[in-house]
């Protein structure tokens, strides 16, 4: 595993912690319903870091064409309906643009600011002129709010810590209790202020357009004038 990052439970593993068959058994939420209401479909879609496609599979069932790129091969097997791409997201380069540009599972909370720089650079690069970068941020009682529990198809997720390693990250831990199977994930965390969030977006050439939702998590972005 990666510096900071680790997993328990049955399976195969992902560098960063996050277990493949896990990953299968998370449902969508409402992300589909919230793209939607930026950028409604049909459209072409750039998915950063899709996973198992929890995502991919509803945005394609509504009809935008889908991308979806994850540097894990095990995790991009269960993707279906949507071309795949394996890489990393700060090396990607693909010829192509796109209408919408898709940066979800708080993945901008990077803990290395330069690859958080770099994640959102390729935000920048593939998004079409007057395209839209939807960016998941943490919300802004993520890290107080511990611990945490919520529903998790038939099982549980439970947010279990959320410690200062006094460097401005925070080493987060998780606990997924299935009936037959738990898995466990840590990994690490840079919060971001919505000043913060605005000037990382600024330095990457974007410029936050809305907010989609009230509590601030998702975010609506454009490549700056």
């Amino acid at each position: 595993m990666k510096n900071g990052y680790d997993g328990t439970g049955p399976g195969a593993f992902t560098p960063d912690g996050c277990a493949v068959d896990l990953y299968t058994r998370l449902p969508v939420r409402d992300e589909p319903q919230i793209i939607a209401s930026a950028a409604p479909p049909p459209a072409t879609l750039l998915e950063l870091g899709a996973g198992a496609g929890r995502v991919t599979r509803a945005l394609t069932a509504m009809g935008y064409a889908v991308t979806a790129v994850d540097e894990s091969p095990e995790m991009l097997a269960h993707v279906t309906g949507a071309r795949t791409v394996c890489s990393s997201i700060e090396d990607l380069r693909l010829p192509d643009r796109y209408d919408v540009v898709l940066l979800s599972s708080f993945l901008v909370h990077a803990p290395d600011p330069a690859v958080r720089a770099a994640l959102l650079d390729t935000c920048r690069r593939h998004v079409t002129p007057g395209g839209v970068v939807l960016i998941q941020r943490e919300g802004v009682d993520w890290h107080e709010r511990v611990p945490r529990e919520s529903p998790a198809g038939d099982g549980i997720a439970r947010a279990l810590a959320s410690d200062d390693l006094g460097d401005g990250t925070r080493s987060i831990r998780f606990e997924y209790e299935f009936p037959d199977a738990t898995w466990t994930q840590v990994f690490r965390s840079r919060p971001l202020t919505p000043e913060q969030f605005e000037a990382a977006l600024s330095e990457a050439g974007l410029v936050l357009d809305r907010y989609l939702t009230s509590d601030g998590i998702w975010t609506c972005c454009r490549v700056a004038d």
